[in-house]
C-alpha cells in the first residue's frame, strides 16, 4: 500500500478555511475546554496542529455521519507511517506492511472479510462463556487491596485485568505481561501523537515487530501443532483455509488485537475510576445501587472517552458544510468533542450515572465500530460492580499522573487508599 499523498497548503489556502483555535497548553491533560471553543467556532474546522493539517469535525451528528461515510477512507489513514516519517523511510517498510494490514486501517471488501473472521470470538455467547473467568480475575485483583494501604490503581488493577482477559481470549502467554504493556505503550504513543517524532516512530516499529515476532516464531506454530479453544487458533485456521489472505495479514490482526484489547480497556478503567472519585456523590450512588453500574459505564465512556478521535482520508473530493474537502486530506472525527455536544446531550459537562441515553461514540459507529466494544464494557461492568460492593470506601490518595496522550486518553498513576 502506498502512503497517502501529502497535502501541503499555502498560507493563503489555509487562511481561507475556517480555522480552529490553537490547542491550549494543557490540551493533552484537559481537552474539553478546547473542544467547547471548537464547537462554538464551527462544525468543520481546519487545524495545522494535527499531522501538518487536518479537518476537524466537532459536532455529534457530523462525527457519527463521518464514521459511516464511504467517501472517507480508513484504509488510506494507515499510510501515515510513511507520511509522518523522518529520515530513512525505507527502514520503516516492515512497520508499514503490518500496520496498514490491521483491521482498523482497512476498507471494504478487505475489512468486511476480516471482520467476519474475527466476529465469532466477540459474540454474546462467547463472552458469556468468558464471563466467569473475568469475574475471577477481577475478584483476585480486588481481594489484593488491603485496608489502610495506599496503592496505585493502574498498577494493581487497571493494567493487569485487561492483560489477563485479552491473553485468555487469544491464548497468549501471560509470562510476557510486562512486554505486552511496553509494546502497547510504544504503539499508543505513536498513534496518539499529533506529530509523531522519529523516536516515537522508531519505538512503535520496534514494538510492533517484536510483538509480531512473538506470534510468528512462537504462538502461531504452536497453535498449528496443538489447536486450542482460543482466538489465535481460529485465526490460524482462517489463514490455512484462505479467509485470511497472507501471513502478514495474519500477524497484523494478532498484533493489533492484542494492543487494542489492552489499551482501550485500561484507559476506560483508569479514567472511569478517577471521574467517580472526583464526583463522589455519583460513586456513592453506585455503592447504594450496584444495578446502575452497566448504565454508568456508558456514561463514563461519554464523559471521558478513552479514545478521543480517529482518522479518515478523503477518498474523492466533495463539499461539506460549504468547504471543499480534497482527495487525500485528513479528516479527524473528534469523538471526545462530540460526546460533549449539548445538541446531543443535555448538560454534557455533568456526570450522571443515571443518564437515560448516553449514546457515546467512544467505540465508533458504522462498519468500523469497535469489534471488542462488548468485551471492554463487560470487563468494566464486572470490575466496577465488585469495587462498589466490596470496596465502597475507596478514595484518592495523591496526585494523578496522566499519560499525556491526546488520542488514547489515560492515566499512568492513580494513587488510592482504602481506609482501615
Amino acid at each position: 500500500m502506498n502512503a497517502p499523498e501529502s497535502i501541503v497548503l499555502t498560507d493563503a489556502q489555509a487562511a481561507g478555511r475556517p480555522q480552529a483555535s490553537p490547542l491550549a497548553p494543557d490540551f493533552a491533560d484537559n481537552p474539553y475546554a478546547t473542544y467547547a471553543r471548537w464547537r462554538d467556532e464551527g462544525r468543520l474546522l481546519w487545524s495545522n496542529a494535527f499531522f501538518g493539517g487536518a479537518w476537524l469535525l466537532t459536532r455529534h451528528a457530523d462525527v457519527e455521519n463521518s464514521l459511516r461515510d464511504p467517501r472517507l477512507s480508513a484504509q488510506r489513514t494507515g499510510g501515515w507511517v510513511m507520511d509522518v516519517a523522518e529520515g530513512d523511510r525505507a527502514g520503516l517498510t516492515p512497520f508499514q506492511r503490518l500496520f496498514t494490514r490491521a483491521l482498523l486501517f482497512l476498507d471494504a471488501p478487505e475489512h468486511t472479510r476480516l471482520r467476519q473472521v474475527l466476529m465469532p470470538a466477540f459474540r454474546p455467547q462467547r463472552l458469556q462463556a468468558l464471563q466467569p473467568e473475568i469475574e475471577q480475575f477481577a475478584a483476585e485483583l480486588v481481594a489484593g487491596i488491603t485496608p489502610g494501604q495506599d496503592f496505585d490503581f493502574m498498577e494493581r488493577i487497571a493494567r493487569p485485568l485487561p492483560v489477563r482477559v485479552i491473553a485468555r481470549l487469544m491464548g497468549v502467554d501471560l509470562s510476557l505481561e510486562q512486554d505486552f504493556m511496553r509494546w502497547a505503550d510504544d504503539i499508543a504513543a505513536f498513534i496518539g501523537a499529533v506529530r509523531p517524532t522519529a523516536e516515537q516512530t522508531r519505538l512503535a516499529q520496534r514494538s510492533t515487530l517484536e510483538m509480531a515476532g512473538y506470534f510468528e516464531r512462537e504462538l502461531l506454530p504452536r497453535r498449528r501443532r496443538e489447536p486450542q479453544d482460543d482466538l489465535v487458533t481460529e485465526l490460524v485456521q482462517a489463514r490455512d483455509d484462505g479467509r485470511i489472505s497472507s501471513d502478514a495479514e495474519l500477524l497484523a490482526q494478532c498484533a493489533m488485537l492484542l494492543f487494542a484489547g489492552y489499551e482501550t480497556t485500561r484507559n476506560l478503567l483508569g479514567n472511569g475510576m478517577l471521574v467517580l472519585m472526583q464526583h463522589r456523590a455519583q460513586w456513592e450512588q453506585l455503592c447504594r445501587q450496584p444495578e446502575l453500574v452497566p448504565g454508568s459505564i456508558r456514561e463514563l465512556l461519554r464523559f471521558d472517552s478513552p479514545v478521543q478521535w480517529t482518522g479518515r482520508r478523503v477518498a474523492s473530493s466533495f463539499t461539506l458544510h460549504g468547504q471543499q474537502l480534497r482527495r487525500g486530506e485528513l479528516v479527524l472525527p473528534m469523538i471526545g468533542c462530540a460526546n460533549h455536544d449539548p445538541a446531543r446531550h443535555a448538560g454534557p459537562e455533568t456526570l450522571d450515572v443515571q443518564r437515560d441515553n448516553p449514546g457515546a461514540l467512544s467505540f465508533g459507529s458504522g462498519p468500523h465500530v469497535c469489534i471488542g466494544a462488548a468485551l471492554t464494557q463487560l470487563e468494566a461492568q464486572t470490575l466496577f460492580t465488585q469495587l462498589v460492593q466490596r470496596l465502597p470506601g475507596l478514595q484518592l490518595a495523591g496526585e494523578v499522573e496522566r499519560n499525556g496522550n491526546p488520542v488514547y486518553r489515560g492515566i499512568l498513576r492513580l494513587p488510592m487508599r482504602l481506609p482501615a
